[in-house]
């Protein structure tokens, strides 16, 4: 998604892709990856925090991750688990998204 990102922005200015990163890094706070699954539904597969630009890449930190129980009916079962990343929940509680502990 940064990538597509990145060529959106190339493709119509002369900026160094450094610049456009951290554009991005600094504009973008939260990804979520929504995915097709093999039961043919669409759902959250991951939500990850954009922390910046370390390298010269964007880097990401995944704070909660989709995790398969197993099947039924066809479909699959699972739930969006916390990841060990996510520490301070200011951000979170400050947007109104209360986060529980698990």
């Amino acid at each position: 998604m940064v990538s597509r990102l990145e060529t959106m922005v190339l493709s119509g200015a002369e900026l160094p892709v450094a610049v456009v990163r951290k554009q991005i890094a600094s504009a973008v706070d939260v990804i979520i990856h929504l995915s097709r699954f093999r039961d043919s539904t669409r759902r959250v597969a991951e939500i990850c925090e954009v922390t910046g630009i370390r390298e010269g890449e964007v880097e990401l930190s995944t704070l909660f991750q989709f995790e398969e129980a197993g099947e039924s009916n066809g479909r699959i079962v699972g739930k969006l688990h916390r990841a060990d990343a996510l520490k301070d929940t200011r951000k979170l509680s400050h947007a109104g998204i209360g986060v529980a502990s698990e």
